[in-house]
């Protein structure tokens, strides 16, 4: 494997190309979105910036990194990648449409991965006539800090390409485990019910933010409290994932909160729109 492809350079697209980059692999970034594969090389550049400033990476590194990185304006570029991940939003019917033209533009033995956090692959699979080589690999956020890689097999996902993406992900330097294609696969089945549950004790009246998130910081170890990491992972992704484990265990313990429902159509959507459980200020403010 050679060359990797990216569709979709947002935040978790820029870390998956930046990994794939630092891992050797020649790297192809494309996203639709006008100045997105700008910004995306201009993010990940500063990124190693700060990293050589700390003495945990050599200039010459962070220099061969960058030249890996090659801006793709057109889908079209991704037939010269032997393994193209994408990483758009979560969205079923705008990732089966990347997959439909991937399918068409990649060569036969091309690997298709979809970062999706929750989605189910084997729908995605299907848009595509190489239902076998179409697999999940979940990253995690900040994907160059975080080592976990879930990697999901469909239902006729060979087990070759589930052995190339795991292979991939140890180049990649991240640790793999894999997970059956089922609503939220490990990761969101066990993370999202918790944070869910958190933000029920809030909207009860069990206990106050603070508290719910010390309970769980100092009680449980966790980094962090769930209300806290709900901000940070956005409160309209965890709705969605709610949602697609609700419609798709059909139990009602996976009933997304009211109050959750409220503060996504409130616009409050945690860290990215500057208001979620949290309050949290523009960059460079007092």
């Amino acid at each position: 494997m050679q060359t990797i492809g990216v569709i979709g350079v947002g935040q978790m697209g820029r870390g998956i190309a930046q990994v794939a980059a630092a891992a050797g692999l020649a790297t192809l970034i494309h996203d639709k979105a006008e100045g997105a594969v700008t910004a995306a090389r201009s993010s990940i550049e500063k990124g190693l910036a700060r990293l050589v400033d700390k003495g945990a990476l050599a200039a010459a590194d962070r220099d061969a990194t960058l030249s890996r990185i090659r801006p793709a304006s057109e889908i079209a570029a991704m037939a010269d990648a032997d393994f193209v991940v994408e990483a758009v939003s979560e969205s079923l019917p705008l990732k089966t449409a990347i997959f439909e033209a991937l399918d068409r533009i990649c060569r036969p033995g091309a690997i298709l991965a979809s970062n999706t956090s929750s989605l189910p692959i084997t729908r995605i699979a299907a848009a595509t006539r190489r239902p076998d080589r179409v697999i999940g690999m979940h990253f995690m956020n900040p994907v160059p800090v975080m080592q976990l890689v879930e990697i999901v097999a469909g239902q006729l996902t060979s087990p070759a390409t589930v052995e190339q993406t795991r292979a991939l992900a140890i180049r990649l330097g991240k640790s793999p485990v894999l997970a059956q294609d089922y609503p939220g696969f490990i990761s969101n089945r066990v993370l999202m019910p918790m944070i869910n549950e958190a933000i029920f004790a809030l909207y009860e009246g069990v206990g106050g933010r603070d508290d719910i998130d010390t309970v769980m910081r100092l009680g449980m170890r966790h980094p962090m409290g769930p209300l806290q990491l709900a901000d940070f992972i956005g409160l309209d992704t965890c709705l969605s994932i709610m949602e697609i484990l609700h419609q798709g265990f059909g139990d009602p313990k996976y009933r997304p909160c009211p109050l959750l429902r409220r503060m996504v159509d409130a616009g409050m959507l945690g860290k990215k729109s500057g208001r979620g459980f949290y309050d949290y200020p523009p960059e460079g403010s007092a």
